[in-house]
């Protein structure tokens, strides 16, 4: 039985040939871009979605199982990663939108002001002894609101630095600021029905 060229390129990827899955990505990384860019409205995200496919591709390549064609299964994750980013992004619209709703409706006590005051000081404490460049990386992530191509290009590093460095200070608030999750939980919600 005779073995198609997706096949043979498949076969090459799942054994770790880093000069064709190069040449797997030149071919499709444009297009596939074009393709993203449409449902998400942004060429960075766009980019960012066709990375991360690339990028799992790559790390899961020895369990690879594609039925269709490559260009079938790369432009369907794709689709599938922008139709995940799109419903993310919607839920977080809502749950802005209810904190928004519920703020309005429920102003904060003097005594949840005190202790979001709190909050804020131990913040900022714990991100001053976050090392430099994850610290840096995760502000401008949270508070400017840039995505991790726009850090990688501003901090001169790469995107999956970027979320390497987000990720590892996630871990370490989260850590530094185990005590505080009540306190959180009870800012989030309010303390009135």
């Amino acid at each position: 039985m005779q073995t198609t060229p997706d096949e043979t390129l498949i076969g090459e990827i799942r054994i770790g040939n880093e000069a064709v899955f190069e040449t797997v990505f030149r071919q499709y990384y444009a297009p596939l871009c074009r393709y993203a860019r449409p449902m998400l409205g942004d060429i960075d995200e766009a980019e960012e979605v066709v990375q991360a496919i690339f990028l799992t591709v790559w790390e899961r390549r020895e369990s690879l199982l594609i039925t269709t064609s490559l260009k079938a299964y790369l432009y369907r994750a794709v689709h599938n990663r922008c139709l995940n980013r799109l419903n993310q992004q919607s839920v977080q619209a809502g749950h802005r939108q209810q904190a928004a709703d519920e703020l309005y409706s429920n102003p904060p006590s003097p005594t949840q002001d005190l202790m979001a005051d709190e909050l804020s000081t131990r913040l900022q404490q714990a991100m001053g002894r976050l090392p430099e460049q994850c610290r840096r990386a995760f502000e401008l992530s949270r508070f400017d609101e840039l995505s991790y191509k726009e850090i990688a290009d501003r901090l001169g590093i790469a995107t999956k630095t970027v979320e390497n460095q987000i990720g590892k200070a996630l871990r370490i608030l989260r850590t530094e600021l185990s005590d505080y999750l009540p306190l959180l939980l009870l800012l989030a919600w309010g303390t009135g029905a």
